[in-house]
């Protein structure tokens, strides 16, 4: 129990040099929180390009998830926490015009359900539903949303046009011709996150470097005066916080003292991982500290590209993934996107677990949460954009039932569940994208 003496207030920072760190949510906070009876709700969109192996994806029938397929086996533990949405279409993702291509097509129009086409005077697109949101519950916390990337270097054949590279690297739009271009760079993300007011001067950078002093050495004053007026419980929770920044500080560290082997033309981000694996904890878990202290409630993620020619060395495949989603049925190639797309899974499952680690009132902070993980296109080698892979896991602070399959009536624009989505986060529209309604989400039927 918290010592009775000792509230905070809910945007309570430990403060020093240059730094700012925003505390998760503790029993201190209980009488500043005590207005809002429940924890708030985080969105976060996680993009994956190229379509996946459907076969390997869907779920034979509707209801109680059982045994997973081979695609989602890694989310195994978490099949009470999923569910799996079937027919969604994003119509938008179909050609209209030549324009910027199926690929840019497909993510540009991702969150907003809108068509992206070009002509010789004409591009449209629109606002992201993201960006709906984040506009209204923005103002509550430090960062309105985070705009978010795995590092993934153009080669020749990723986009054929500035417009088609517009669309296939954002999936935040602010308007119709305002990208929110995401940060690839863990070292940018961490200082964003954790720098108080402008950023670092060049000296301080350099001086952090040199002495390879951890972001929380500044705080360490601030923290051991608060720790003192806290309860055991709020200790513990604050001990285990300020170790998780302290694990991102150790992943970041490793990642610029590797001199892992780079492809060749292939640049990196100083202080990326060269590993996808280690990129991707590297920048979910700095995810889960931003929504454990309320940094923001609002994320984009696109986990690589879309149209990219990544290959994944560490797990034996040189190849292309976009070469090898036009796989024209060849058993071999299929192999080989069937465990890329495993292995993309296996990563969310890591990070979904950390999270559901992460106690947060009476639940944790997965169940606060409603993050998508999911893609524009189906079938890659086809670029189908109906029936579209869609994963909803967390219960949104207890508005959603997790743990089934539910299958919608063919063409189901992916928009409804948009407008389910911003519903649930306390922002209601009347129309987006091309909607046709809302989806239930909390029902058993």
């Amino acid at each position: 129990m918290s010592n009775p003496w000792k509230f905070l207030p809910r945007r309570a920072f430990l403060r020093g040099l240059g730094t700012a760190v925003a505390l998760p949510f503790l029993d201190a906070m209980q009488p500043a929180l005590a207005a809002s009876a429940k924890p708030p709700v985080r969105l976060a969109f996680l993009y994956v390009p190229n379509g996946i192996d459907m076969a390997n994806w869907n779920v034979a029938t509707d209801g109680p998830l059982g045994e997973l397929p081979r695609v989602l086996a890694p989310l195994s533990a978490l099949r009470g926490d999923m569910l799996q949405l079937g027919n969604l279409t994003h119509n938008s993702g179909r050609a209209l015009l030549d324009g910027p291509g199926d690929h840019a097509r497909c993510s540009g129009s991702y969150l907003t359900g809108i068509q992206v086409r070009k002509s010789t005077v004409d591009i449209a697109s629109s606002i992201s539903c993201d960006q709906i949101v984040a506009a209204r519950v923005g103002v509550a916390t430090r960062f309105a949303s985070l705009e978010l990337g795995m590092d993934d270097v153009r080669q020749a054949g990723d986009c054929d046009s500035g417009y088609s590279c517009a669309y296939t690297n954002n999936l935040a739009w602010r308007s119709a011709t305002q990208p929110l271009p995401p940060i690839l760079n863990p070292r940018l993300l961490f200082e964003r996150l954790f720098g108080s007011g402008p950023a670092l001067s060049p000296e301080q950078v350099a001086r952090r470097a040199r002495d390879r002093r951890s972001i929380l050495d500044f705080v360490v004053s601030d923290a051991r005066s608060l720790q003192v007026a806290l309860g055991p419980t709020d200790v513990r929770k604050l001990d285990e916080y300020l170790t998780s920044i302290r694990e991102v500080e150790h992943q970041l560290a490793k990642a610029e003292a590797s001199d892992g082997a780079v492809e060749p033309g292939m640049d990196k981000p100083y202080g990326t991982p060269p590993d996808f694996a280690d990129h991707f904890k590297l920048m979910t878990d700095m995810i889960s500290v931003a929504f454990a202290a309320d940094l923001t409630r609002v994320v984009t993620f696109l986990v690589t590209r879309e149209g990219t020619q990544r290959a994944y060395r560490e797990i034996g495949i040189p190849d292309g993934h976009h070469p090898l989603s036009h796989h024209k049925n060849n058993p071999e190639l299929m192999e080989k996107v069937t465990r890329i797309n495993e292995y993309h899974t296996a990563q969310l499952a890591g990070w979904l677990g950390r999270l559901k680690a992460t106690t947060e009132g009476d639940g944790n902070l997965l169940d606060n949460s409603l993050i998508v993980y999911g893609s524009g296109i189906s079938d890659g080698n086809r670029h189908l954009h109906d029936d579209l892979p869609t994963l909803v896991f967390g219960r949104g602070g207890g508005a959603v039932r997790s743990g089934r399959r539910i299958t919608y009536r063919r063409e189901t624009p992916m928009a409804n569940l948009h407008l389910t989505l911003m519903d649930r986060m306390g922002v209601r529209v009347d129309n987006f994208g091309d909607a046709s309604g809302r989806l239930d989400l909390a029902s058993l039927s």
